[in-house]
């Protein structure tokens, strides 16, 4: 990957932080990156261009969510993992703000929403494959509906995220405590939790 591309989509990342994504022009990102109006177009077409390009490093990070998700013999050690690991890529500020941003922005441009759909849905399918294995081994109970709950779980450690920018780490209280609900809701009546407590984090992928 040529040096100058990422040097280009972080001066984006930090004009989308700072003035917004509406509101940064292609001229702006040049100015940033310090580059050449020129130089920028030699590798990206415009503003849409970098964007996607952010979409597809932002899928790059979460392909190792989504491996952390396939453990086969312990899903419920694994949604722990992933629990702890999503609670810091979420609570990283650049990742909270700018998933703000573009929700934000995605209201006035439902395409911008398109870019990135892709990334959230194989993620969300990485937690429902994880929870159906947990089911169908006798590992979890029944559940109604995987997706709402994979929904809700990720839902949960966003809004964490945003709600603890000012720590720069995830609250490993309210993780803990998302770890407490998930032992007490999500396993069989004759399943006991993991030996180990939630009480420990695991390094974020």
């Amino acid at each position: 990957m040529h040096p100058r591309k990422i040097e280009i989509v972080t001066a984006a990342v930090t004009c989308f932080l700072e003035r917004g994504y509406h509101q940064t022009g292609i001229r702006d990102i040049a100015r940033q990156a310090g580059v050449s109006l020129g130089n920028l177009y030699n590798h990206f077409a415009g503003k849409e261009a970098v964007l996607a390009f952010i979409a597809e490093l932002e899928g790059r990070e979460l392909a190792a969510f989504v491996d952390m998700l396939s453990d086969p013999e312990e899903p419920y050690a694994a949604l722990e993992r992933f629990i702890w690991a999503y609670a810091a890529y979420a609570a990283r500020p650049e990742n909270a703000l700018l998933g703000l941003e573009l929700m934000a922005e995605a209201l006035r441009n439902p395409t911008i929403s398109q870019v990135f759909d892709g990334n959230r849905h194989q993620l969300v399918a990485a937690l429902m494959g994880c929870l159906e294995r947990g089911v169908s081994t006798g590992r979890f109970r029944h559940l109604d509906d995987t997706r709402a709950l994979a929904l809700m779980i990720l839902d949960t450690l966003e809004g964490q995220g945003l709600r603890q920018l000012d720590r720069k780490t995830p609250d490993p209280d309210a993780v803990r405590t998302l770890c407490a609900v998930l032992t007490t809701g999500l396993l069989a009546r004759d399943q006991s939790p993991p030996p180990v407590p939630c009480n420990t984090p695991c390094s974020s992928a």
